[in-house]
This record gives structure tokens, sequence and C-alpha cells, in this order.
């Protein structure tokens, strides 16, 4: 019966009732037969790898359609014909005769002298008179010693049979014709459009920038990361791309791919590579990751996605009208059309280009959240039974990332005991997930103390027993040159070393970069933090930062209050929450924080022993004060008697 339910509302349901996360308007050009290229958009919203893609025309029937593949043969370089064009003051070039119209989108020149770095303008013709500009501005470089080189020039495909590449001379020297020059044909589909993608800064250690990328959908066949950045002046920096995988029943960040940054200019032309080839992400999130050196911070202004070849959509109009495209359901199987029966037959060529429009809103309900991912409680738990209870901050139900707090990292043991627990004792499900950023603590940081030839400065941290971290401590001195050591006090009574190195800057025009200290775990909540200052002065420390490392909980927020109870020896937890660490990973989150400790709870035990303790010392001393009262009245009766 259950089965026969299921083919009812998935088969026998018209298209409207089926709940479709995502509607966008399909503009045909014209009637006839259409093609209509495969976005990001349109990725990043299917939930089975384009099976759940309708279209519908404005009567609500289903338009047939046909997903064409890239084609399989291999490129093909179709070599021109190399005329000169006469010369002025401020420009040259060359123009190409293709032969025949020819189909293509990619030119490549051949033998140019290097070193150069050249923009130039490029158009397109068919019959030599009525010229297309295909590239307004773009550059072409080959510079040996910065090992950057572009010699391809991509333009949109179309038929042409002649192309006019004009040299820009005003700020370098004319070019001598190039020996070779092809154009690609037919060749493999172009990869998609560059599609702009949302980022947003994240906290980052100094030295370093970090941006959090966000994908339209998991899943999504990205061949790189193509960066925008402000300016253009040099630029040589490594980059990295990382995002959140599930290892060992946690979320873990995996490298997907790393390239250095460059960039530099001559005139008005600029030789930039800044890409980042990446291995296809299967979540939403991306870390990236860049090294400033001693930089300022990657002023980046637009981060874009290449995809892989991509197919396209055939599909055929007798008016054209525009059609609703509909995606985002994910129990639809891919639909089964007479137009199959073309499929081999189905090419680019005698088709119009069909534009996509603007997305359209959907029905809330085709938005909730998707159903079964919330488990519910686990077993019971006696909470008693910890060191530490505190409570999580109110919270509308939904998928939620409590960020941990020093406390927490440093009462822990190993992260295998943390437990989220609801008002009747029951667990709640979480996953573990290492971020790839550090957490961030300001420190306290006192006048230093002289001694000597150095100068001592005491460093207050929020909890004894923290983890691994770093400390960067900051100065407002611009010339100087002085070795620094990190201690603390040892159990024993001694002192421990923790880290050294030597800090120095010699530019009385700039801030010194900061000093960045790698410290072990910590067994107290004090470090020293000592400057040999030789002949010179005491060098001023402005800040102490320390960074320790960023792990979340992830969870399904109930009605109710919460509890977060550590500092008990188990085993790490096993949810089966665990099943669907993916589709979690995905899915929009609220974060919070753990407010401020106030004193951790102690155990039921300890708080007994103190209540017993003062109530002994109450005792005592009534006791002592009856005695107290009766000899201060023994004089008294000597004398009546």
């Amino acid at each position: 019966m259950i089965l026969q339910s299921w083919l009812f509302a998935t088969l026998v349901l018209p298209l409207s009732a089926q709940a479709f996360a995502w509607q966008r308007q399909v503009r045909p050009a014209g009637s006839g037969p259409q093609r209509l290229e495969v976005d990001l958009a349109l990725l990043g919203a299917s939930r089975a790898g384009l099976a759940d893609l309708r279209l519908r025309d404005a009567r609500g029937a289903e338009v047939p359609y046909v997903l064409v593949p890239p084609p399989k043969e291999a490129a093909r370089w179709v070599k021109a014909r190399l005329l000169p064009l006469p010369a002025s003051k401020t420009a040259s070039g060359v123009e190409l005769d293709l032969g025949a119209a020819i189909l293509t989108g990619r030119l490549r020149l051949e033998g140019l002298r290097a070193p150069f770095l050249k923009r130039f303008r490029l158009e397109g013709s068919g019959d030599r008179q009525r010229w297309t500009e295909l590239v307004a501005g773009g550059s072409l470089f080959d510079l040996p010693r910065e090992g950057l080189q572009l010699l391809t020039v991509d333009f949109p495909q179309g038929e042409y049979r002649y192309l006019r590449l004009v040299w820009n001379d005003r700020s370098s020297a004319p070019l001598a014709l190039p020996r070779g020059a092809a154009v690609l044909r037919p060749g493999p589909v172009p990869a998609a459009p560059l599609a702009a993608l949302a980022f947003a800064p994240r906290p980052a250690e100094p030295g370093v920038s970090r941006f959090s990328v966000r994908l339209p959908g998991p899943g999504l066949p990205l061949r790189s990361l193509v960066l925008e950045v402000e300016g253009g002046g040099p630029l040589l920096r490594p980059a990295r791309v990382a995002e959140p995988r599930l290892q060992g029943g946690n979320l873990l960040p995996r490298l997907l791919g790393e390239k250095q940054l460059q960039r530099t200019q001559a005139g008005e032309a600029s030789a930039a590579d800044l890409r980042i080839p990446l291995e296809p992400p299967q979540g939403t999130e991306l870390e990236l990751r860049v090294e400033n050196g001693s930089n300022p911070s990657l002023a980046l202004t637009a981060v874009k996605a290449e995809l892989e070849p991509q197919p396209w959509i055939y599909f055929e109009t007798a008016n054209g009208e525009s059609l609703t495209a509909l995606c985002g359901a994910s129990r639809l199987a891919a639909p089964r059309y007479d137009l199959e029966a073309r499929r081999d037959t189905l090419t680019a060529a005698g088709t119009a280009a069909a534009q996509w429009g603007p997305e359209q809103a959907v029905p809330a309900a085709a938005l909730a959240a998707p159903s079964g991912l919330d488990g519910g409680p686990g077993a019971a738990l006696d909470a008693g039974a910890f060191r530490f209870r505190r409570p999580l901050p109110a919270g509308t139900p939904g998928l939620t990332a409590l960020v941990l707090d020093p406390h927490v990292l440093a009462h822990s043991i190993r992260l295998a005991d943390l437990r989220l627990v609801d008002r009747e004792g029951r667990q709640i499900p979480y996953l573990l997930e290492q971020r790839d950023e550090p957490l961030s603590l300001s420190l306290a940081l006192a006048p230093g103390r002289s001694q000597g030839r150095s100068t001592f400065y005491t460093l207050a941290l929020p909890q004894a027993g923290l983890p691994g971290s770093q400390l960067v401590l900051a100065t407002s001195a611009r010339v100087f040159q002085r070795p620094v050591a990190v201690r603390e006090a040892s159990a024993e009574g001694g002192i421990r070393d923790l880290a050294a190195a030597s800090w120095g800057h010699g530019d009385p025009g700039a801030l010194a970069p900061p000093l960045v200290l790698a410290l072990p775990p910590l067994a107290t909540a004090r470090l020293t933090v000592a400057v040999e200052e030789g002949d010179n002065q005491a060098l001023p420390l402005t800040s102490a930062q320390l960074l320790l490392p960023t792990w979340r909980l992830r969870f399904f927020q109930p009605q109710g209050p919460l509890t977060l109870c550590y500092g008990q020896e188990l085993d790490a937890p096993k949810y089966d929450l665990a099943l669907l660490a993916e589709r979690l990973r995905d899915a929009p989150v609220r974060e919070v924080v753990l407010g401020p400790e106030g004193g951790a709870p102690e155990p039921e035990s300890a708080a007994g022993m103190r209540k017993l303790f003062w109530g002994a010392l109450v005792a005592a001393v009534v006791a002592l004060l009856v005695i107290l009262a009766r000899l201060l009245k023994v004089p008294g009766d000597i004398e009546k008697r």
C-alpha cells in the first residue's frame, strides 16, 4: 500500500503538484529548435544531476527536452592566413583569414618574441565589411622571468571567416607579426561562462587572509576558482582551498587545491594568473586561505567558478513564448520523451540561442527543510556524573552550530566526552566539526617589569590546560631587533620554556609585523613573555592574542533548553546522525556561542563537602561565642560573692 501511494505521488500527480524548490524563466529566441546552456544556477538547484529538470509552458503543459552531451571528438586547430594591418602611432595589428566561415570561440598565436605584455582589441566578421567587437580590451603576454604566459584568446562562439587583432602601442613598442595563428574547431563545448560566487571574510591569524566561499549547491562539477583582486600592482601569494569532509565520524578540512597567485603590470596592461585548479567539491562551502607574507590583507573583490564542459538543452517551441524551468525535487526520476529518438542527430547548427530569465518565487512549502534529517533525541544520560554542565543559549529549532570556547577546550577530555542533553536527560546527537580558521582571544597585557637587561610581561589566560595554540604579539616600535621567549611555571615549581624567536623590523615608515609563536599544550593559566633588551630601551608591547583551534558541534536544536556536559572519561559517542553528515554539512546553519561560564558547576560530592565544611565552621564559631560569653560572666559572680 505504501509503495502504491509513493508511485501515485511520483508518477500520477500533475507536474504542478510536485515540490520544486527552484523556478526560472526561459526566453526562447523565436519559434523552432532552441539551444539553452546549462549554467551554475541550474546545476546548484538540481538535486538529482539534472534528472529533476522540467520545462513548462504558459498553460502548465510539460515541454519535452533532450540533454545533449558535449562532443567527444578532439579539438582541431585550423591555421589562418596572416595579413598585417596599417600601423599608426598608437596601434598596430594583424588580420586573420580563415578561408571559410568557421564556428569557433578561441584564437591561438604562435611565434611572438618574448618578453611582452600588450593590450589588444579583437573583432570578427563574415564578409570583411561588417565587424563585430568580440573582445573590447584584453591582455596577452609572455614573461619567461615571471613564469607567466597567455597566448590564447577566448571570445563569444560564432561563425567567422575574418578576425582582426589590434594591439595597443601607446605604452609599449609595436610587436612583429606572429609566426602563425590558428582557431579552434569544433572542439569540446567550452566551459560555461565564469559565474560569480558569494564569499565573506573569516577570522584569520596575522599574515593570512581567510574567506568562506558559498556554492549554490552540492556536488558541482567545479574545475577551478578564479579570483579578482583589487588594484593592478604586483602580486605573489600562495593560496589554498579546502572544504569540510567526513573523516572518522567528524567533519575535518580536506585540501582541494593550491596555487601561487601571480600578477604583474607594465603600463596599462597586466598579466595575472589568479586561477586555483580544484578537485571537484562535495559540499556547498569552501574555505579559501591566502598567505599574505609581509603584505597587507588580500583585497579580494570577486570569486568566480569555472565549470567542466556541460551538456546543453535542446527543445522546440511553436510560438516562441516564455517557458518556466523547474528544478529541486529530489524524488523525481529523469523524464523520457519521444524527442529522445532524435538525440543522435541533434547538433548546435540550426538552433536558436534561448536565454535564461530571472529566477521566480516558489511556494514556501517547497522550501521547507527536508524531513527525516532530525532523528530525534538519543539515549538517556546521567548529567550529574560530569564535572561541568553549562546551559546553551536559547534558540529557535533548526540546524545549529555551537562554537566550543576555551573552557570546553581546556576541560574536555580529548573532545570525546562532549554530550548535549535536553531537559529530560536525553542526548541530542551531534557532529564534531573542525574549522580551518582560528578562535582568537585577546589577552590582557600588564605593564612590563624590568629586571636586568630584560623586560618581563605577564599574560593571564582564560583557562589552564589549553591545547596547542599560537601567541601573537604586536608592538608600536618600528626599528628594533630583540630575542623573545615565552615561558610558564612547571608543576614542579620550575620554569618551562615554550617558544623562542628573534623579532626584528628595520623600516621606520611602516609598522612592524606581529610576532607569531607556536605554543604546545599549556599546563597553567599564566604565561611570561621575556624580551632581551640589551642596551636598548624596553620594547613596548601593545597587544597579545591567543589563537586556538576552532571546533563546532552541529546538531538540531529542539524545543526547550539544552545543556552541554563534559569532564568525564568517556569514549566518543556514535550517533546515527553521522550517516547524514554529507547532507547536514550542506544545509544552512545558525552559529551560536556559549556565554561566560561564570565558574564551572562543581560535582555533587564537592558541593556536599563544601556545605559540610561551612556548616561545621559555623557551628564551631557559635560554640566559641557561647564559651566566651560564659567566661565574661565569671568576674561578676565573684564580686557578688
